[in-house]
């Protein structure tokens, strides 16, 4: 008598469980509506005080000014030498306002804290979406000890999908090979179950949001 084999019987199995299927029980499911009740305050207080919730520091600017004084202030307190960033807009920026920086090579992997822009700011999770496309590219985001973005009012949005459709439009169906959500400061508890700030990326995440994007 012919053997037969196992796998042909888990075959077999599988085609007669097929040809008794069981009606869906939810077929009418609006798979397309949102999974989320509207948000009750401004999106971007929705936004600072998830940030907050996450360890994370947010901090408003009414224009430029306040936002270089906030910078020197913070510099001059931490002892910073100078910032790192590939961000044309930024280092315009901090040209403008005699902010040392740098964008070599040799002093990125010294350094301790980056500055760099954003894709967009969700509300919901209190978390920055990051992109390649932008000028810091990948590193920026992940290497320093402290992380500094600069972001304004328009790129805050409610939820993860709203910003994904921005970004489809932004690069006119051209995504980019990576984006990154960004919640709150790096931190793990695999080790012993013992909460370890700064394993995987930075210790320090601040937000520094202004009205309007930064003059080029």
């Amino acid at each position: 008598m012919q053997k037969i084999k196992s796998s042909e019987v888990i075959l077999k199995r599988l085609r007669n469980a097929n040809l008794n299927q069981i009606n869906e029980p939810m077929d009418n499911v609006d798979l397309e509506k949102d999974i989320y009740q509207p948000l009750d305050d401004d999106i971007a207080l929705v936004f600072a005080q998830e940030l907050n919730n996450i360890g994370g520091t947010f901090v408003f600017c009414a224009d430029e000014k306040e936002l270089a004084a906030n910078i020197k202030a913070l510099a001059k307190e931490r002892n910073w030498e100078k910032l790192f960033t590939k961000d044309k807009a930024i280092q315009h920026f901090l040209d403008q306002y005699q902010l040392a920086h740098s964008d070599s090579e040799s002093d990125f992997l010294q350094t301790q804290h980056t500055i760099t822009g954003c894709e967009f700011l969700i509300a919901r999770l209190g978390s920055v979406l990051v992109s390649s496309k932008q000028y810091s590219g990948r590193r920026a985001n992940f290497f320093p000890k402290t992380h500094l973005v600069v972001a304004h009012l328009d790129q805050v949005v409610p939820a993860v999908k709203d910003a994904l459709v921005k970004m489809y439009d932004k690069y006119e169906g051209r995504m980019p090979s990576m984006t990154t959500l960004i919640t709150g400061p790096s931190r793990t508890a695999d080790i012993e179950k013992t909460l370890v700030m700064g394993m995987h990326g930075p210790q320090e995440l601040i937000i520094f949001m202004l009205e309007e994007p930064l003059k080029k």
